[in-house]
């Protein structure tokens, strides 16, 4: 872990967001390849008129879902570090909402196809995913529950981490997610290379259920997160809830059998 890279005078240089924006970045450029190489003639346009309500509705939706559904009981008795995004608590499924929202007003707007622009961006979500788990190791922010073995990873001193457990080795958690997310990228690649394709909205529905279905066993690793009914946390019903949603929709695309999405080949 390495919270700050450097300090310029009394302002610190994070980790956290310099890597976060670098995740943002990459998943903004591997979209707007798809964009021009698989989509429509001016979807790239759209989506470089698209990226910057997408990040706003996605920091927005980020800390609302930290806040007010993964860990509302620290915050209601700190309220003045609500708007503190600095210091980390940014929820990757909160964040997809709210970009989610801020694109679906846009396109609603312009009259666009929703499962159209949402093929072309489910890869850049998923590469976006993965590098923005590197924030949050690097900044010590999410961390595992104890392995009780002689494995995992040792926290410095000065995180919450090692302040909760200890001297104790924690499940990687964070960084099996990472590594998952880019095989779930590669695992898309190689469903799209069917000849007879999929229908359009093939790839956003595979990334609700798949990465969701995954996301909801690693976090039966995490140790950051408080737990309620049957001792799930709140990423755990979020990814429940969005495997729900994914199945509708994938019943959905495929009674329907509207045209193939963007990136098949």
């Amino acid at each position: 872990m390495h919270s700050y890279w450097f300090w310029i005078g009394s302002f610190p240089v994070r980790s956290y967001s310099t890597v976060f924006a670098l995740a943002f970045l990459l998943g903004l450029g591997i979209t707007l390849y798809f964009a021009k190489t698989k989509g429509n003639e001016g979807d790239a346009e759209h989506w470089w008129s698209l990226a910057p309500f997408c990040l706003i509705g996605g920091i927005l939706g980020a800390r609302f879902w930290q806040v007010f559904f993964f860990d509302w009981s620290y915050y209601a008795a700190h309220p003045n570090q609500i708007i503190m995004v600095w210091h980390g608590g940014l929820s990757i499924q909160g964040g997809i909402v709210g970009a989610l929202i801020a694109g679906i007003i846009y396109i609603w707007r312009k009259g666009l196809s929703f499962f159209h622009f949402v093929d072309i961006g489910t890869p850049g979500i998923l590469i976006g995913q993965s590098i923005g788990r590197d924030a949050d190791f690097m900044n010590g922010s999410a961390y595992g529950a104890p392995t009780h073995q002689n494995f995992g990873v040792l926290f410095p001193s000065d995180t919450l981490a090692r302040q909760e457990y200890g001297n104790q080795p924690l499940w990687p958690s964070v960084i099996w997610e990472a590594q998952v997310d880019i095989v779930l990228v590669v695992l898309l690649f190689i469903l799209l290379q069917r000849k007879k394709g999929w229908p359009r909205g093939f790839a956003f529905v595979y990334y609700l259920i798949a990465y969701n279905i995954c996301r909801f066993f690693l976090e039966m690793l995490r140790g950051d997160s408080p737990r309620g009914v049957f001792g799930w946390d709140a990423a755990q019903w979020t990814s429940l809830a969005s495997v729900l949603v994914g199945i509708l929709l994938g019943i959905w695309i495929f009674v329907k059998q509207d045209r193939k999405t963007p990136l098949g080949i």
